[in-house]
């Protein structure tokens, strides 16, 4: 039996259709399935919650809760935070989103089809690491809250980033040009719109980054640091390219002391991960991360954004997540 959960809003609406391409498929091969679709931001956490906890009540100690999500990055990233027992759920994701990063580094076919026939025929599952952020300020009001109750933890399967990338996941989220540019096929361009008007506007902000309670950088104009899993953010931009999902890791980058002029010359670059030849944007690699900003910032786990904070700890859960692929 597999469970799968549906964000018909996905790509502008576009998860509704791809999933009708998908049910005859199941019905053809006789595979038994449930299906549930997502009415409002949280209910997919809420979704999953109920389907673990049901789970975990049963006798059968050995059962495994197999759960497909059709969705974006931030569909996948609400599936996460309901998942009680990781040890007892495999899970197969077909990626329906604008930016679909995760997809894009684990070079899954673009035809939904082919995806959810080799999540079907998957007979060993990927072990996958997931990054855990916490909270240690939050500042603001909840403008983007999922579950209606303070969030102090979160998991994240892609990445997580503070500043200046995690604004541009706040705009893009309520962006109409995003829409817009999803039904032409072109909704990577909202995300590189948006980043040169938020660069624009950055305010002067340090941060000092701690690795692994040991090591410390300071950044004396910090753009953002972005905590990655996988090697893509943003739609496509390449920020950590030697990221390694089964590392027990997070690749940081961190960009700090440069000019705005530079920054926009460096931004394009980063789609083919060679922004790390500009001085002031850097690499480093650790199992822990403590963050500590001059101001209260965005922060957005996997695109999705709910609070400001200038202090959070982000931490590497290795080989947590079995992936079907």
């Amino acid at each position: 039996m597999y469970y799968i959960i549906v964000n018909p809003a996905s790509k502008s609406g576009r998860g509704a259709k791809i999933w009708l391409k998908l049910k005859p498929v199941l019905e053809d091969k006789k595979i038994a399935y449930k299906v549930f679709f997502s009415q409002e931001a949280g209910h997919i956490i809420k979704l999953v919650r109920e389907l673990t906890t049901s789970l975990l009540s049963d006798a059968d100690s050995d059962a495994v809760l197999k759960l497909i999500v059709l969705g974006g990055d931030g569909t996948l990233n609400e599936a996460l935070q309901g998942i009680s027992d990781f040890g007892h759920v495999q899970l197969g994701y077909i990626p329906t989103g604008s930016s679909n990063d995760m997809a894009r580094d684990l070079r899954l076919p673009r035809d939904p089809v082919s995806v959810l026939e080799n999540i079907l025929s998957c007979r060993e599952p990927v072990f996958m690491d997931l990054g855990s952020l916490t909270y240690e300020q939050i500042s603001g009001e909840f403008s983007r809250q999922h579950d209606h109750t303070p969030v102090s933890t979160r998991l994240f399967a892609v990445s997580s980033g503070i500043g200046f990338d995690a604004a541009v996941c706040e705009e893009a989220l309520a962006s109409r040009f995003k829409n817009v540019l999803n039904k032409i096929g072109l909704g990577k361009l909202t995300y590189l719109t948006i980043a040169l008007k938020q660069l624009i506007k950055a305010k002067k902000v340090t941060c000092t980054v701690t690795l692994d309670d040991e090591k410390q950088i300071y950044l004396p104009k910090f753009l953002f640091v972005a905590s990655m899993i996988h090697q893509y953010e943003g739609g496509g931009f390449q920020f950590c390219p030697n990221a390694n999902f089964h590392d027990g890791l997070i690749d940081i980058c961190a960009v700090g002391n440069i000019p705005k002029w530079l920054i926009i010359l460096a931004l394009p670059t980063a789609f083919h991960g060679k922004h790390y030849r500009f001085q002031g944007i850097d690499r480093y690699c650790a199992s822990k991360i403590h963050l500590e900003t001059s101001l209260p910032l965005w922060v957005h786990t996997d695109g999705e954004v709910a609070v400001k904070s200038n202090s959070l700890t982000i931490t590497c859960e290795p080989k947590k997540l079995q992936l079907l692929l």
